[in-house]
């Protein structure tokens, strides 16, 4: 990967910023990250990132709940994340991945107070990362969701991801695009890396904050057009396995996800395979937010 990073304080080829073997957060998980998309607009031949601000907040309140401390305030962050991007000087989408971890040379410590941290930046080009025109097939996974008695999922902590991996390779290697976690009480929790929606006649249902699910920006983006835009109320509460199978569309939501409408879940076709009407409407909705074609809400993008 060619491109320039900011690695512990400077601004540096992708290839200099090496992390040693001994590092703790290599060993332990002991970090914790964010996921922001940068859109580019053909038309205006500018690059705008979705929410900037809002994602270095979560990423503050991440870090005091595992106690690291990010090296500088948000304003500044912001700041050195435009500065990446005019650097790399891209003309496409990306991806932009701030990082926050343990960093001491050290493979016996476990209290999280006595280590150092080490934060970097580092952006990659980014088109779709699942089929958000067609929709997606999903299974609900063998895999139980971590609960948040055991690690905070909201906090994007980079161990727990290990979780979301298998339950993401099983759905895979059984032919599906994902993989949808339940509770340990068979609930529904969220996808491996994607909020999840259903849709009953005029109505979204979403796992509640209670649900070990990451409470995610697109995730509040989403339940603030539906009612603003569209006049859908959303209900966030616990939902059951079987819920799945009697909603009239379902979509996932995620920085990566973006809005992406799951057509199939263990096989059974949700709106007889095809997208949605509500579903489709957010979608289109949001969309023309991210890439800049939407003045109403052309305060959620900052412009590089």
């Amino acid at each position: 990967m060619k491109s320039i990073v900011y690695f512990n304080g400077k601004f540096l080829p992708y290839e200099e910023a090496c992390i040693p073997l001994a590092t703790h957060a290599l060993h332990y998980g002991t970090g914790c990250f964010e996921g922001i998309r940068g859109y580019w607009s053909v038309e205006k031949k500018k690059l705008s990132v979705f929410k900037l601000r809002q994602h270095y907040e979560r990423l503050q309140k991440s870090c005091t709940r595992l106690l690291m401390k990010l090296p500088n305030n948000i304003d500044e962050l912001c700041q050195i994340t435009i500065e990446v991007l005019k650097r790399n000087n891209y003309s496409e989408d990306v991806y932009i991945r701030p990082l926050i971890y343990k960093s001491s040379e050290i493979i016996t410590a476990f209290n999280l107070r006595k280590l150092d941290d080490g934060f970097a930046i580092y952006t990659t080009p980014l088109g779709r990362y699942l089929n958000a025109s067609k929709g997606i097939k999903a299974i609900t996974s063998s895999w139980q969701r971590v609960s948040e008695k055991m690690i905070p999922p909201w906090a994007k902590p980079t161990g727990l991801y290990l979780n979301t991996a298998l339950a993401k390779t099983e759905a895979e290697d059984k032919g599906f695009d994902e993989a949808i976690l339940l509770n340990t009480d068979g609930s529904v929790s969220e996808g491996s890396a994607e909020n999840i929606f259903l849709v009953r006649g005029r109505k979204l249902i979403t796992p509640s904050s209670t649900q070990n699910i990451l409470l995610g920006i697109t995730r509040a983006t989403i339940i603030e057009l539906a009612k603003k835009e569209f006049n859908i109320e959303t209900e966030e509460r616990k939902i059951d396995k079987k819920e799945l199978f009697e909603a009239d569309e379902m979509f996932v939501t995620g920085t990566g996800a973006e809005v992406t409408p799951l057509t199939q879940i263990n096989g059974h076709k949700i709106n007889g395979g095809n997208i949605g009407r509500v579903t489709k409407d957010l979608q289109t909705y949001y969309f023309s937010i991210v890439r800049a074609k939407n003045n109403k809400y052309s305060h959620w993008l900052t412009k590089v």
